[in-house]
């Protein structure tokens, strides 16, 4: 595998890189050759899907001088776990498989799809915000929160659980929103509801008045004209809803799924454009450090989910057929990720103790 890794990386140099600082409102990345860290492992216990996959994977830490790519094959009496580790400064959800995807194919000499790294493509659709960026505004145009800096929690503070959404589920809600409502939702929006009203009340205070938010990643290329579809990077931009703890609890599973289909839907090109510039004008203002007082998800009353049902999970075959299992890792508080399940979805939930 390490063969074809190398073999790979002449497509995707740029997860051979490390961070480094060259002004104080940005950094730059430098290929070098210990910039992706490769191990093999041995292991004389059997691997368990419901085990802890922290015995696996070395998490990577984006900061300046640290490996941005991590790969760890670890060889088990029942088969090899392969962990892949890749900093977000690199990638996200779309590229991190597109990777995975061409690793694949040109182990098995088969064509892949080249991936498009240059990103000084991101000029032609940033401009200059002349209003003073304030929370407010980093929220209505980006769905982003702004506030006090993020911590790094210890990972004994973070549990995990899996959730199981079965096809049945997702199509009763689908239909009763059809039915009352008159429009269609996507089993995503479905499982976010799901997740949504099952979890967040767990997680915050009981004020039945109080907001709280779910935050959606959206893939922006195919909604930005002449962005290249194989752009290998980060092209997110985020869909948040809002409503009350009280709401959220006691409105019905249909009525959130929808709540949850319009804050996407607004995601279209106007609203990119504008969280693009917005994020860029801030940074430029404040420096990169303020950049880490920026969150994806509300800091207490808030949670991420990120759908990966869709990606090509089929193409994860490395020469010896498609892998027995398929596993996310995260280490965000409050976050979901759905994937691809027999007869429906799985979830994999990350929060506090």
């Amino acid at each position: 595998m390490h063969d074809s890794l190398t073999k790979t990386l002449e497509h995707f140099p740029v997860l051979k890189s490390r961070l480094y600082k060259i002004h104080d409102n940005g950094f730059a990345f430098s290929l070098t050759d210990n910039g992706l860290d490769f191990s093999v492992r041995e292991s004389k216990e059997p691997f368990q899907t419901n085990g802890s996959i922290e015995d696996y994977i070395t998490p990577v830490r984006t900061q300046e001088n640290e490996a941005l790519t991590r790969v760890v094959l670890t060889n088990t009496p029942d088969g090899c776990v392969l962990a892949v580790s890749i900093s977000h400064a690199l990638v996200d959800g779309f590229s991190f498989f597109h990777f995975m995807s061409g690793w694949g194919r040109i182990t098995r000499g088969e064509r892949f799809l080249p991936p498009h790294i240059p990103r000084d493509i991101f000029t032609q659709y940033i401009q200059q915000v002349e209003d003073e960026i304030t929370a407010k505004l980093i929220y209505e145009q980006c769905g982003l929160f702004y506030g006090d800096r993020r911590s790094v929690q210890p990972m004994q503070s973070l549990i995990s659980e899996r959730e199981f959404i079965y096809t049945d589920i997702i199509k009763k809600y689908t239909e009763e929103v059809k039915q009352n409502h008159n429009i269609s939702v996507s089993e995503n929006d479905v499982a976010t509801a799901y997740l949504w009203k099952k979890y967040l009340p767990r997680w915050t205070k009981r004020k039945v008045d109080e907001k709280v938010y779910i935050t959606c990643p959206f893939d922006f290329r195919r909604i930005l004209p002449d962005f290249p579809k194989n752009y290998f990077g980060c092209a997110l931009s985020f869909a948040t809803a809002e409503t009350t703890r009280d709401h959220l609890i006691n409105a019905s599973m249909g009525d959130i799924a929808v709540l949850i289909k319009k804050s996407v839907s607004a995601v279209k090109e106007g609203y990119i454009r504008r969280s693009l510039s917005i994020l860029d004008t801030f940074r430029r203002q404040k420096g990169t450090g303020e950049m880490e007082r920026i969150h994806l998800r509300h800091p207490q009353r808030g949670m991420i989910v990120t759908n990966v049902s869709r990606l090509p999970l089929g193409d994860l075959d490395f020469g010896s057929g498609q892998p027995h299992n398929y596993l996310t890792y995260a280490e965000i508080g409050q976050s979901a990720a759905i994937l691809p399940a027999k007869n429906g979805l799985e979830a994999y939930i990350v929060f506090f103790r």
